[in-house]
C-alpha cells in the first residue's frame, strides 16, 4: 500500500485523493511523501522494541511439537524446544507464540470408549422406552450430582487445542475406567403415590 501511495503522487495525484482511494487520513500520505523524499525509501523503520527471540521457524516447530503430541505439558515442548533451537526460551514467550498460533491448554474432552455390545444395548434400551408415558418416567430418579472416583486420578490432564475444536477428535482422551457420572435408579414407587 505504501508503494502504491508512492506511485500515485509521482503520478502527480494529489494527496487528498490518494488518501481518499487507500481509505487513510491525508497526515499518513503527507508524512509517508516526506520519508519518502527524504530517503528514498517508502518501507517502514524498524520499531524501537525488543527484537524477537524466537525465529519464524522456532514459532513452527513448538507448535508442530503442540500439535502432534498434544498431552506433552508446557515444560516437555519447553525441553524439546530448547534441544532443536539451542538456547532457553523463557516460559511467557512459549506460552506468547503458543496462543499466537491459536492453541491454548485446555482440559480434553474425557468419554468413555462403547463396544459394539454397548451400542446394541443402548439402542436397545431406547427402543424399549421409547412409548413410555411421563408418568413411568416419573419413578425413574436421574442423578448426576456427585462424582466418585475409584481410582486416584483427580490430576488435571490438559492438552493444546485451538478455539472451536472442542469435540475434534485428537481433543477427545478415551478412558475405559469408571470416571463418576450419571446414575439410573429405579425408585419402585407407583404413580398415585
Amino acid at each position: 500500500m505504501r508503494w502504491r501511495a508512492i506511485g500515485m503522487l509521482q503520478a502527480a495525484a494529489r494527496q487528498y485523493a490518494a488518501a481518499r482511494e487507500l481509505n487513510v487520513h491525508r497526515s499518513v500520505i503527507h508524512r509517508l511523501w516526506n520519508h519518502y523524499q527524504r530517503d528514498q525509501n517508502a518501507s517502514r523503520r524498524p520499531g524501537s522494541g525488543r527484537r524477537r527471540i524466537t525465529t519464524t521457524a522456532d514459532d513452527r516447530y513448538l507448535l508442530q511439537c503442540a500439535r502432534r503430541r498434544r498431552t506433552l505439558t508446557e515444560r516437555q515442548l519447553a525441553s524439546q524446544l530448547s534441544a532443536a533451537a539451542g538456547r532457553s526460551i523463557s516460559r511467557q514467550t512459549r506460552s506468547r507464540r503458543l496462543h499466537e498460533g491459536g492453541l491454548f491448554g485446555r482440559r480434553p474432552v474425557v468419554r468413555v470408549p462403547l463396544s459394539p455390545a454397548h451400542v446394541r444395548a443402548r439402542l436397545h434400551s431406547a427402543r424399549e422406552h421409547r412409548s413410555w408415558t411421563r408418568e413411568q418416567w416419573g419413578r425413574v430418579l436421574f442423578t448426576d450430582e456427585s462424582l466418585f472416583n475409584i481410582k486416584n486420578d483427580s490430576r488435571r490432564a490438559m492438552i493444546w487445542r485451538g478455539p472451536g475444536t472442542l469435540y475434534r477428535a485428537p481433543n477427545i482422551v478415551k478412558r475405559d475406567h469408571y470416571r463418576g457420572g450419571r446414575l439410573l435408579v429405579w425408585t419402585g414407587i407407583a404413580a398415585n403415590g
